[in-house]
């Protein structure tokens, strides 16, 4: 069995109460913490910045911050967000100029570089830049909020992009985003992903604990 991760996303947390809400999602069992950075540009909805990241650490967040930038550009923000804390960055190819250099930037600022694809994005923008990836993350919603239902198709670009993760040999992970849930996971992970953002799934339920339970009690079913 792969080292399955769950991410919950914060983006449909209780804002007046995020350090509290990220602590307690992680206390129930989440693996990292999924920051959705949204600019009202790139995405028609606008969300955090930096100083969030940087609020979450001081307030004792220490498990893995996982950044998706839906923003252009990006290279100042993967700077910033670099500084603040994130562990790693995902940005969408459409939203750089120069892909290849940003995914170097942010490499190069100690994050591990990941690229986002919107449900119709193919995988050709991926097939010269793999030495410079440690996650692609499939979108399987359209980006911008939370809340929408899973787009079916994208079960066979995930198996399409596992098979080029596994052609390269690489220690590429496999995240997902968009309409995940306990009742759907099963298909995802047969799929091939092995990260799992989850946020309106998580955080609309009264118990963080149980839900986390049933998505990894489905996911022991995958062989």
């Amino acid at each position: 069995m792969r080292d399955y991760l769950i991410a919950p996303s914060l983006l449909s947390a209780d804002f007046a109460r995020l350090g509290e809400e990220a602590k307690n999602v992680l206390d129930a069992g989440g693996d990292v913490l999924h920051l959705d950075v949204m600019d009202n540009h790139y995405v028609p909805n606008l969300t955090v910045g930096p100083l969030v990241c940087e609020s979450l650490r001081k307030y004792g967040i220490t498990k893995t911050i996982d950044v998706h930038l839906m923003a252009k550009p990006v290279d100042r923000l993967i700077i910033d967000f670099a500084k603040a804390g994130a562990n790693i960055i995902s940005f969408h190819p459409e939203a750089s100029e120069h892909v290849d250099r940003s995914l170097e930037l942010i490499q190069k600022h100690g994050c591990k570089a990941g690229l986002a694809l919107n449900p119709s994005t193919t995988l050709h923008c991926l097939e010269y830049v793999l030495d410079k990836i440690d996650m692609i993350l499939i979108m399987s919603v359209n980006p911008g909020f939370g809340g929408q239902k899973f787009i079916p198709i994208t079960l066979e670009k995930l198996k399409q992009t596992r098979a080029l993760i596994d052609a390269s040999g690489k220690d590429i992970r496999l995240a997902v985003d968009g309409g995940i849930k306990a009742d759907n996971i099963f298909d995802v992970a047969k799929a091939g992903a092995d990260m799992f953002i989850a946020g309106s799934a998580i955080f609309t339920q009264p118990d963080y604990a149980k839900v986390i339970r049933e998505m990894r009690d489905e996911l022991k079913r995958v062989k």
